[in-house]
């Protein structure tokens, strides 16, 4: 099969046939004139006028969306390199800890529930050595979160709670060993104190040679000693370096992902996350804060126990250092197996903790929870616009909800009536039956589903509450997006562009996904990683060139012509002079444009940012992670009528400059 390519998207009909007459058989040019013609791109007829805006588009449209789902937290973007690191038992026991037994050494494990650092940690791992020596050690191994990453030259702060009658028992040496060859990456001694509780510092640093001979993260962690005794251990951590060097802070090259992506805000602290499962497993954002050793941790809704390392202040600090608002969820009383609160008294210590989660994020030092904020290490308020009341409560069956909207509302509007509201009873099939300043509404759907969705914003009515789209998706890649779906988006969101003037906030979910064996429940995600890497899907590109290429108001403008899979967004940027035009072609045809701009005069070199996929299934991997990606280069843009194509199966962003 013999393929053409022709720059523009323009057939030559004249040139090829008279080609094809000259050299082909009569019944081969018959089938290949049917075959070229039937594959000629009406062209469309697009026009803009810059000196018009309709409507203006919201200054934080884009933004982020996080919960506790597929281990994005723990083991994730909090980088706690340890597994269960306050001994969580279940009936598998402190899985995924196991014993190292060198040689002929004896020693047993158990959970002892009379001691501990805390009150909220009040358990310990109890380590009992029968008999130990040098070359036949005995102690603790841990494999990590699929892995432990040994970047060479990178050091690891480590800590651990432990608790010693006889330090002869010790030191503790801690070291990180390759699965593969057994080799010592890096290691550490903890010498130990008789007498109390008491919490010790190490570090690992690979060597620069040795670790990059070992390069993945096919490693493992094991605590030991050499002499018979007891050890009593707790909260036993490791932690890669953080974004920005913050203590307790968050991982670098996730971090960097998400500042790529130009966000505006956070919604925090994620959608089913703040539910639970139960009433019993709600966000108590309150045992989220402080010293590690005072946080218990929590059921997740995923079936897997979060250490609640990334707390409340975790969550701002976050928000701090990307430059963005927090989005507050405060919980109401719903949970996610359909049981809920009952308003009036029983509802009342819910309300309080709102109240009392706001001052902690707004209150300056003198109030009670901006005190504790204060104390936590952060004597500065954070900024606050919106407060969402609940999660997806279009799912509460029992009708519940807009009593239970009501008694928050009416405690937050009279403590608090600065800030806007956001109901969560909305959504695509329900009309919120609360009266929010804001309703959060949720898509997820295959690429075909989103593209006929494209225009459904264009007809809803302004006179209702404006509309969060707090968490929305194209899905059929796994466990990250295909090309497909970064189609299924990139169209989406010239709908979020177009209706900005209602559509005040959205965000893509979920966010991250580990792609280890066993990190995913959820597919698809925007963001993959593992114990060493990250990738980004397509999606994800979509999200950066859409949100990093957004004007202030939207272009009058007009289609016609247009191939049915055809979409774009035009909106003007009026500080730069700029126009943004997006192009989205999700056919399987090249797309020629006529352009008319209004606006511009004479010649101007047009920025141009395009991302192709060979086909919908196309996608990036974390062993291709740059298959699918960006390409910059540039285009020749006049006043009047001036052609443009669109390749198949191609997103771009155009950057016009206005004078």
């Amino acid at each position: 099969m013999m393929r053409v390519v022709l720059r523009r998207g323009v057939v030559p009909v004249g040139g090829i046939r008279g080609f094809l007459v000259a050299v082909l058989p009569c019944w081969v040019l018959l089938l290949l004139v049917i075959a070229v013609g039937g594959a000629e791109a009406q062209t469309a007829q697009l026009t803009i006028d810059t000196t018009q805006i309709v409507s203006p588009v919201s200054p934080t449209l884009y933004g982020l969306m996080t919960e506790e789902i597929n281990h994005s937290y723990d083991g994730g973007l909090y980088p706690e390199l340890i597994q269960n690191r306050a001994f969580h038992d279940t009936w598998e026991g402190v899985s995924p800890w196991d014993l190292v037994r060198r040689g002929n050494a004896e020693v047993s494990k158990a959970v002892d529930t009379t001691t501990g650092p805390s009150a909220a940690l009040a358990h310990s791992l109890k380590l009992t050595v029968v008999s130990a020596s040098k070359g036949n050690e005995a102690g603790l191994t841990n494999p990590g979160y699929w892995g432990f990453e040994a970047g060479p030259g990178t050091t690891y702060a480590g800590s651990l709670y432990a608790r010693v009658e006889d330090a002869s028992v010790g030191p503790i040496t801690v070291q990180m060993i390759s699965n593969r060859t057994g080799a010592v990456l890096a290691q550490a001694a903890v010498e130990l104190k008789a007498g109390p509780w008491a919490r010790y510092e190490y570090a690992l640093k690979p060597g620069a040679k040795v670790a990059a001979m070992q390069a993945s993260a096919d490693n493992h962690v094991e605590l030991t000693v050499a002499h018979a005794g007891t050890v009593w251990l707790q909260l036993v951590s490791l932690m890669r370096p953080s974004y920005h060097d913050r203590s307790n802070g968050l991982r670098r090259d996730l971090m960097e992902r998400m500042a790529a992506m130009h966000p505006h805000f956070l919604r925090l602290p994620g959608g089913n996350y703040l539910e639970g499962n139960s009433i019993a497993d709600w966000y108590d954002w309150k045992k989220t804060i402080g010293p590690l050793v005072d946080r218990p941790g929590h059921n997740s809704p995923w079936f897997y126990w979060s250490t609640d390392g990334l707390g409340l202040l975790e969550f701002l600090e976050w928000c701090e250092d990307l430059k963005v608002e927090p989005v507050l969820a405060v919980y109401t009383g719903y949970s996610l197996n359909g049981s809920h609160v009952a308003t009036g008294k029983d509802m009342e210590p819910y309300v309080q903790s709102a109240l009392d989660e706001v001052e902690y994020v707004t209150g300056d030092a003198t109030t009670r929870w901006g005190a504790e904020r204060a104390r936590d290490g952060h004597p500065a308020p954070f900024p606050l616009h919106y407060i969402e009341v609940g999660n997806e409560d279009y799912l509460d069956r029992s009708g519940s909800y807009p009593a239970r909207y009501a008694q928050f509302a009416e405690a937050l509007h009279k403590r608090y009536p600065q800030y806007k509201l956001i109901a969560t009873d909305g959504n695509s099939e329900y009309t919120t039956r609360v009266n929010p300043d804001v309703s959060d509404e949720h898509y997820y759907k295959s690429p075909q589903d989103m593209m006929d969705l494209v225009h459904h914003y264009d007809t809803v009515s302004r006179r209702g509450p404006k509309i969060f789209v707090g968490e929305w998706a194209t899905r059929s890649g796994s466990p990250t997006p295909n090309f497909g779906d970064a189609l299924g988006d990139a169209a989406w969101m010239t709908g979020l562009e177009r209706n900005s003037d209602l559509i005040v906030m959205a965000a893509y979910a979920p966010l991250l996904v580990n792609v280890s064996p066993g990190g995913m429940e959820w597919p698809t995600d925007l963001i993959g990683f593992d114990a060493a890497n990250t990738y980004a899907s397509p999606s994800y590109w979509a999200q950066v060139l859409f949100a990093g290429h957004l004007g202030d108001g939207t272009a009058k403008s007009s289609l016609a012509g247009e191939n049915k899979r055809f979409f774009y967004s035009a909106t003007v940027n009026s500080a730069e002079k700029v126009l943004h035009l997006k192009l989205v072609n999700a056919g399987s045809v090249a797309q020629p444009l006529a352009l008319s701009l209004t606006g511009i005069h004479g010649m101007r070199k047009a920025h141009l940012t395009s991302m192709h996929g060979a086909s919908y299934q196309a996608t990036n991997t974390m062993a291709e992670p740059d298959a699918i990606h960006p390409v910059e280069s540039s285009a020749s843009v006049t006043d009047g009528v001036w052609m443009h194509t669109t390749p198949a199966l191609t997103i771009e962003v155009l950057d016009i400059p206005l004078r």
